[in-house]
């Protein structure tokens, strides 16, 4: 395997018992990494790696997704601004309108 570029986080709002309790999971964060993985495929971007998170502790701008090495964390995601965060993504910039920090 060769490392990503980059490495998206995507809360899922696990907790240590293991259920997704928090407000991720309630608005659809596990459909939106399924959604994500499928774009990354469609669009070729086999150099971005996405993985799942216990809660980020963010939930009132649920669901939360973070980009590394950037740092960008973005709320709120939905497909749209999924879509969005992909493009500025592979133009090497951040989707600045979606930016929580």
């Amino acid at each position: 395997m060769k490392k990503p570029k980059h490495h998206i986080f995507i809360c899922c709002s696990f907790r240590v018992s293991g259920e997704p309790q928090g407000g991720c999971a309630k608005k659809g964060a596990r459909d939106l990494v399924q959604y994500i993985e499928s774009e990354l495929s469609d669009r070729g971007m086999d150099d971005v790696m996405v993985s799942t998170t216990g809660c980020l502790k963010l939930c009132e701008k649920a669901p939360i997704l973070v980009v590394y090495p950037e740092g960008y964390w973005y709320g709120g995601v939905t497909e749209e601004t999924a879509d969005a965060i992909l493009d500025a993504l592979a133009e090497g910039k951040s989707a600045d309108a979606y930016l929580i920090a």
